[in-house]
């Protein structure tokens, strides 16, 4: 029954994924514009944490980096028990990212951008600033299978690390704040 149902999990995977990435190579504008989006997208969610740092909430660009982090982390420690295919690896769809062949679940991609998303959901003076990044992150995951280097069900991966990570921050914020205080209180002293 558990062989029956990896295939059943897996076919509906590769189904979604043939969906998504059949929009891709049709017009080359679009194409860029979506690479971009899959490919980058991290870098916009760290100029958003320098924005916030700059614009005293430092705390909460604090608590976004350590969500994140622990992440990435935490996808790192998937990737050792648990090794799923990309899907140009599975000869699946139409590839526009140049990839590593490597494990494709869950994609770190998405795990950054929407940790930091979901972060800052948590805070009322950034929670407008959170809606929208999880908007941005959601659009990065969904590019990311456009582009054809993940599978719909890596990106929804992610996006249980995400959550994971963020209650996990969340529920340490107590004792990560002195740390905060260190490192605020640090920076104050080197550039003020």
């Amino acid at each position: 029954m558990q062989k029956f149902m990896e295939i059943v999990v897996e076919s509906l995977n590769q189904k979604l994924f043939v969906y998504l990435n059949s929009f891709s190579g049709h017009n080359k504008m679009v194409d860029v514009v979506v690479v971009f989006m899959a490919e980058y997208m991290p870098f916009v969610f760290i100029a958003i944490l320098f924005y916030l740092w700059f614009t005293n909430r430092k705390n909460e660009a604090l608590y976004a980096g350590y969500a994140t982090t622990l992440g990435v982390v935490l996808n790192q420690i998937i990737g050792l028990f648990y090794y799923h295919n990309r899907p140009f690896m599975d000869h699946l769809g139409y590839t526009l990212l140049a990839q590593k062949a490597e494990s494709s679940f869950p994609s770190d991609h998405t795990t950054f951008t929407l940790s930091i998303a979901l972060m800052l959901l948590t805070f009322k003076q950034t929670r407008t600033l959170g809606v929208a990044t999880v908007a941005l992150a959601l659009i990065c995951g969904v590019s990311r299978v456009y582009c054809g280097v993940h599978y719909p069900f890596d990106i929804l991966g992610s996006t249980i690390v995400s959550i994971v990570a963020v209650i996990a921050i969340s529920l340490l914020k107590d004792k990560l704040h002195g740390l905060n205080i260190i490192v605020i209180s640090t920076w104050k002293k080197i550039f003020n």
